[in-house]
């Protein structure tokens, strides 16, 4: 096998932050996607991202030349997830006599009709089948618009003259064995006349203005006859087949277009989920179903049965394992593993699965260590992303959440990557909070998480600057944002983190009934005045709020 065939069965496994990524979230996919590719050769491993690139991570990414990972909104299965069957497409032009032997190659029940790569039409074997059974129509081949040429292939035939591509469009088809006054009471002009070596009955059809004569069992027009049928235009053929065999095969000869479904073709894209897919399966006769890509382009048929062996989505998940903050339709994923920093969250799976959970401040930290026990070099562009998500994650070591590991692993990536941590993280966190261009949704989602805490479910957003009058900007701009979010979602409670760098501090924005509660039992003492406080020393929303908030949701 050769490496490209060994990559394209390699099962894809897809390396994931949470929603409203950060720049740990992003930058952490990246880097354990690397280092599985590097020790891993079962599995494909792809980073992902359950949201949108902030400044930020824009910043840190674009400094270090790295494209971003695949956007991934949602884990439930896809019909791109499903086997997807290489049947070919064929055109319409296609006898069925063909298309059944296609069929048989292939063991297809169902053949898709193309033009331009484009599905026009679906033939299944019942179809063929039925059209057998139901013939009684003598007319049948010139009503379909046989081309001579595909009759003459499929009675095995010679055209001894006219023109093969010369359509058969009107007239009957029958058997010349009569003899020539009887055969002549019979034969109307356009007919097509089965014969064997009767010179009188060639010449008595072609006298009626036969369009083609099949010539059977070997035998051969004379020269008058061909004389004859070239001077009307009539096509001559002669084949070894008896007049039975010829009578059996010939309407083996009509072109796909005739008997092709045209209507109501149920197609799938390969971004379909197969949730929506499968009442329509379900719901329709035919067993296999075309696969589309984007741009419509044929690639290929699903069945009922590859829905039924459909594999789930394989995840890895990094920077967090709460359910809530997981990629949409996470329960129809399949998680293989978790690296994170945080508190242990609500996500379950159904089996054990390889779990790293260390109380560092970054999730970075914890690769770099990886990257050094595997003994794996770290190239300069992944060291750049895990130390710009360090310096985010722990607010350039200034968060309560940072500990000896996280600088020692930023120091040691900050030489790889080739920066200066202080002139890096001015850069960074400036574009980071360079949000002239964004609406006030998109600032508040930006790094946006939803927790449920005894019955109660709430979202925090944060946003970190080193600029107070940029902050004071922010401010007035969200506080509409946080009664918008509480109506239309399922959070009873919302929170966004103003956090100033420089000050160590955070203001907090709060809506919701339960909210100023929440506020006046986790930090005592403290004013809250028109929906807002301001918490000196408060920069982690990890370390200090929401343990805060856990204590105070637990006495209401």
């Amino acid at each position: 096998m050769s490496k490209a065939e060994y990559r394209k069965i390699q099962r894809k496994v897809t390396v994931i932050g949470h929603k409203n990524p950060d720049t740990d979230s992003i930058c952490s996919a990246i880097a354990y996607a690397d280092i599985k590719n590097r020790v891993s050769h079962s599995h494909k491993y792809i980073p992902g991202r359950a949201g949108e690139i902030s400044s930020e991570t824009r910043f840190v990414l674009d400094y270090f030349g790295v494209p971003d990972p695949e956007y991934v909104g949602d884990v439930s299965t896809q019909v791109r997830d499903m086997e997807i069957r290489m049947t070919p497409g064929v055109p319409a032009s296609m006898t069925i006599g063909r298309a059944w032997d296609l069929m048989n190659e292939t063991n297809a029940v169902t053949l898709p009709v193309t033009e331009n790569n484009k599905v026009v039409g679906l033939v299944t074997k019942g179809d063929i089948a039925r059209t057998f059974m139901d013939m009684d129509n003598t007319h049948f081949l010139s009503d379909s618009r046989t081309r001579f040429g595909d009759i003459a292939e499929t009675v095995k035939a010679e055209i001894v003259t006219g023109d093969p591509e010369k359509i058969f469009d009107h007239g009957k088809v029958l058997v010349g064995a009569a003899v020539p006054d009887r055969m002549k009471a019979v034969v109307d002009e356009g007919d097509l006349v089965i014969l064997v070596d009767r010179g009188e009955n060639h010449s008595a059809a072609l006298e009626k203005k036969a369009a083609c004569l099949i010539i059977c069992l070997g035998a051969h027009a004379s020269r008058e006859t061909v004389e004859e049928a070239k001077a009307i235009g009539a096509v001559i053929m002669e084949t070894d087949l008896d007049t039975y065999s010829v009578t059996r095969e010939i309407n083996k000869s009509v072109p796909l277009r005739a008997i092709m479904i045209t209507e109501d073709i149920n197609s799938f894209k390969l971004d379909d989920y197969t949730d929506k897919i499968r009442s329509v399966m379900a719901s329709t006769r035919h067993r296999a179903f075309p696969v589309v890509d984007s741009k419509g382009d044929y690639v290929g048929t699903v069945s009922r049965r590859n829905l039924l062996g459909i594999k789930k989505r394989q995840l890895i998940l990094v920077d967090h394992n709460e359910k809530s903050q997981a990629v949409d339709n996470i329960d129809e994923g399949e998680i293989l593993e978790i690296i994170d920093h945080h508190r242990l969250g609500t996500l379950q799976t159904l089996q054990p699965i390889y779990f790293i959970n260390q109380p560092v401040g970054c999730t970075a930290t914890i690769l770099y260590q990886m990257y050094v026990e595997k003994g794996l070099d770290i190239p300069k562009e992944i060291a750049g992303l895990l130390v710009g998500a360090i310096i985010s994650d722990t607010l350039m070591f200034r968060s309560p959440t940072c500990t000896l590991q996280d600088k020692m692993a930023a120091g040691a990536l900050a030489l790889i990557a080739e920066i200066n941590i202080e002139e890096f993280a001015e850069a960074m966190f400036r574009a980071g909070s360079d949000l002239r261009n964004k609406s006030p949704e998109e600032i508040f989602f930006q790094d946006y998480k939803k927790f449920t805490i005894s019955g109660y479910t709430f979202g925090v957003g944060q946003i970190s600057s080193m600029d107070k009058q940029e902050l004071d900007v922010i401010k007035s701009s969200i506080e509409p944002v946080l009664e918008k979010e509480l109506n239309k979602t399922d959070i009873s409670m919302a929170f966004f983190l103003l956090t100033n760098i420089k000050t160590s501090s955070s203001e907090i924005l709060f809506a919701g009934d339960r909210a100023s509660d929440v506020i006046r039992s986790a930090y005592p003492g403290l004013e809250a005045e028109d929906g807002c406080v301001n918490v000196p020393g408060l920069l982690s929303r990890k370390k200090q709020l929401i343990p805060a908030f856990m204590t105070a949701i637990n006495y209401m």
